[in-house]
């Protein structure tokens, strides 16, 4: 069982997403909160498998509480939910250590599978969405990442970058590959030491910003 966390002030969007979770067999939501203190103070307590959480919200915003929780290492697998179409907001949540974001206006099924992907330690890098959101990088003055091109991959290191920006965890890169998860975890380490980042999310980031997959 999936363990959410749901953070967002406007109660009945928070009973909405709650009652159609709860037609997923594998997904419960354990406790909700109403703004970003409210979130910093419950999530480290129970530790949830994944939290979806709102970015605009009165007395703390979303992101203010992905950036504590993140500086204290309390942070776990972060969906960012959000009806706003902000790509500095979510870029800024993503730096802070979300594993990617959604809008509210996507369907059970899509909720469903999100919440799955970041559960496994995927994270939530559409090309699409990362294209629009990347073309807004110089805008922030490169804080997110250098444009400085990297070491080259090899093929393989490649073809797991693609597979890592469809949001598979390493255990599923591992068995569609046939090759023992352990191969894939040095793999790993070696595409975010040659990108120059630091984890997962940020490597698929700054692979579609440099045309790489």
């Amino acid at each position: 069982m999936i363990r959410v966390v749901l953070v967002d002030d406007q109660t009945l969007v928070r009973q909405g997403v709650k009652s159609l979770l709860s037609l997923a067999e594998n997904i419960q939501v354990i406790a909700e909160a109403g703004d970003g203190q409210q979130a910093i103070d419950t999530i480290p307590g129970l530790k949830p498998d994944v939290v979806l959480m709102d970015m605009r919200m009165p007395v703390k915003s979303g992101l203010e509480a992905v950036q504590e929780l993140s500086a204290k290492g309390l942070l776990p697998p972060t969906i960012i939910l959000t009806t706003f179409d902000d790509d500095e907001l979510v870029l800024a949540g993503i730096k802070a250590g979300a594993k990617g974001y959604l809008l509210k206006d996507v369907s059970l099924e899509q909720l469903v599978e999100a919440i799955e992907v970041v559960a496994k330690g995927g994270s939530l890098v559409q090309p699409a969405m990362s294209q629009r959101l990347l073309s807004g990088l110089e805008g922030l003055n490169n804080h997110f990442v250098s444009l400085e091109r990297p070491d080259p991959l090899t093929e393989r290191e490649t073809e797991i970058l693609r597979l890592m920006a469809g949001g598979f965890s390493n255990k599923e890169i591992a068995n569609s590959l046939h090759v023992a998860e352990g191969t894939i975890k040095n793999h790993v380490s070696n595409i975010l030491s040659k990108l120059g980042v630091r984890d997962r999310t940020r490597a698929v980031l700054k692979a579609f910003e440099l045309k790489i997959v």
